[in-house]
């Protein structure tokens, strides 16, 4: 696959990094460093690092041990930097510590690059049992990242209360500040929480005055008045007290002017992965600004690559970045009021190896990975297994797996095609190989799906719900299938829901369609008797209204519904029997006028199904 990438513009500003890369042994393993035959003969002096990572992978990864402090440790120094032994071919490393185990509550997973030590910002809390979390970050080598188990150690209880600190931004001193500038300062060891005094004469509280929480900075709501000298005082403080003795620092504003707003990388983007070794990096225009101030480095804190370099475009060429590593830039938009406040930095990862290889005299990405493009599910009739499958992709070669439960593999099929019979996981890997003077350099893409097997359904039931002058209809049925519903027509329109309302009363046919093609079934409603169509009263007065008891079949239900009718009275004896084709009762029982109650009917249909009920005589 071929990228087309944006021409490297003329007149803009180039950075290079070429550092010396020691090469240690893998060990007892003696491996090899493959020949490869690279797409391009710019890139042929890249070969070493892809030396270095082809090694280093032969090796199993462990999880590092932790050096500093001791694993188990007590009374550890709150101010402890947390250091572990690299592990050969981890290209970063993530960090996380917690008062629990795998806990994030004082740490959340902060990429340190290819760093082995990390210092707490805050510090740690005393007397209490730490948990660090170290993660080998592979970020897309085709395996997952290894979370290593948590080591744990106690820290030392604070007997004393903390020392003073000291302004990072503004420096005291500082003139020219920009007025709508925050504040930051240095961590206090033992410090849990921070007292802040603003002022525009010494000693003064007139801007600020109170706690701000266990934070390195502190935004103020409103902007700084302009050309004036601000006093700041800090107080750390912890449960044991607060610092004393604190030197009030100063610095002067300038006048009014209005920074500009920071950028963000466009290419490589946030996060990216696989990131040619010779990007051209480019970032967002921000209005206003008449520099970019660049830092990158290996770690967050770091800026081996650029530090602080100025441009006055928004790209630059950066040549011969280090493969498979983690990058961590910076940029800040400047003009005459000051820097940006507040940019976040941003991270990519470069890659080797497959690519994608950015060619200077084509200007063109190149990948030797092959396009994947498969379904996540798929599914087969159970009357018609096996399930063919074919992969269409263009590849080298081709393997099917199976995944157990347990999580392993079976190898299925190495060919483009695979017959599968049964439910489950699988993953379908494609691969393109390039040769090599020692066997080959295999480049693959792989997609897990799921194969889930249908039928035709089975209609146990129609249960039919009268609704006035309508019915509701809901259709019950088996089979492993997924379903779909239509009513009346077997070409639809078909619905997910199995339940139709508001069905005019009557016949009417269900169609349940398996939505993988696997066919249709029909069953036909005949709606069964109700206690519609039996009259709660009747007046046999002789006034040719309500004179008769009868069935009145309601509309659209067949006339011949009813098969047969017995009426009792109150005490269960049997009066007589209806015909549904006479016009029904009179009142009378062997000819005499029956008195004014209650009576009941029990009524059959064709089917022999039955509904009782009762009903009112009046006189």
């Amino acid at each position: 696959m071929k990228k087309k990438a944006d021409p490297i513009p003329t007149g803009i500003g180039f950075a290079m990094s070429i550092g010396e890369q020691n090469i240690e042994s893998p060990g007892p393993m003696e491996a090899k460093c493959p020949a490869i035959q690279m797409p391009f003969r710019a890139f042929a002096f890249l070969y070493v690092l892809l030396c270095i990572f082809w090694v280093s992978t032969l090796t199993a990864q462990d999880c590092p041990a932790v050096i500093v402090p001791d694993p188990g440790a007590v009374t550890v120094p709150v101010t402890s930097i947390i250091t572990w032994e690299a592990v050969v071919g981890v290209p970063g490393y993530i960090i996380s510590i917690g008062s629990t185990p795998g806990g994030i509550d004082i740490v959340e997973e902060q990429s340190v690059g290819s760093a082995t030590s990390f210092t707490p910002p805050l510090g740690l809390p005393g007397d209490t049992d730490i948990y660090v979390t170290i993660t080998l970050f592979f970020f897309d080598f085709g395996r997952p990242d290894i979370v290593c188990p948590s080591i744990f150690f106690h820290t030392a209880p604070v007997l004393t209360s903390p020392p003073c600190t000291s302004l990072v931004f503004p420096g005291n001193g500082a003139v020219n500040v920009n007025v709508a500038s925050s504040i930051s300062w240095n961590y206090a060891a033992t410090a849990n929480g921070y007292n802040l005094s603003l002022g525009t004469a010494p000693g003064a509280t007139d801007l600020f005055d109170g706690p701000v929480g266990n934070v390195l900075f502190f935004n103020p709501l409103s902007d700084f008045p302009p050309a004036s000298d601000i006093y700041v005082t800090l107080r750390p403080n912890n449960e044991l007290g607060t610092a004393g003795g604190c030197i009030e620092e100063r610095f002067r504003t300038g006048e009014p002017a209005t920074l500009p707003g920071c950028s963000g990388l466009i290419y490589p983007a946030d996060g990216e992965v696989n990131v040619p070794l010779s990007p051209l990096l480019q970032w967002e225009e921000v209005p206003g600004a008449t520099r970019y101030d660049i830092t990158i480095g290996y770690s967050p804190f770091t800026g081996e690559i650029l530090n602080g370099a100025q441009f006055f475009s928004t790209s630059t060429v950066v040549i011969d970045f280090e493969a498979y590593r983690t990058f961590f830039i910076t940029i800040i938009p400047v003009n005459e009021a000051g820097q940006a406040i507040g940019c976040e930095q941003q991270s990519f990862s470069t890659g080797f190896g497959c690519g994608p290889f950015f060619d200077p005299d084509s200007g063109e990405l190149v990948t030797l990975y092959p396009e994947i493009d498969f379904p996540d599910s798929v599914s087969f009739c159970r009357n018609e297994a096996p399930l063919n499958l074919t992969a269409n992709e263009t590849a080298d070669g081709y393997r099917w797996f199976r995944i157990e439960a347990s999580g392993d593999e079976m190898l299925l099929s190495e060919t483009a095609s695979v017959a599968l019979v049964e439910n489950g996981d699988y993953r379908l890997e494609i691969y393109n190989t390039v040769p090599q003077s020692e066997g080959q350099l295999e480049c693959s893409s792989s997609k897990i799906f799921k194969v889930v097997s249908s039928e035709v359904a089975t209609i146990e039931n129609v249960n039919v719900t009268n609704q006035g002058n309508s019915l509701s209809l809901d259709i019950a049925v088996s089979g492993s299938g997924s379903y779909e519903y239509a009513l009346d027509n077997a070409e639809g329109p078909y619905q997910e829901g199995s339940v139709f309302a508001n069905v005019p009363t009557g016949s009417h046919i269900v169609y349940v369609r398996d939505r993988n093609g696997c066919g249709i079934v029909e069953k036909k409603v005949q709606p069964g008797l109700n206690s519609e169509g039996f009259p709660s009263f009747f007046t046999p007065n002789g006034d040719g209204i309500n004179d008769f008891w009868q069935f009145l079949a309601p509309p659209g239900n067949p006339t011949d519904l009813v098969d047969a009718i017995e009426i009792y009275d109150r005490f269960g004896t049997l009066i007589g029997q209806l015909d549904p084709a006479t016009p029904g009762w009179d009142g009378t029982y062997n000819g005499k006028p029956l008195p004014a109650s209650d009576y009941w009917f029990r009524a059959l249909d064709r089917s022999a199904r039955e509904i009782k009920g009762h009903f009112a005589l009046k006189r």
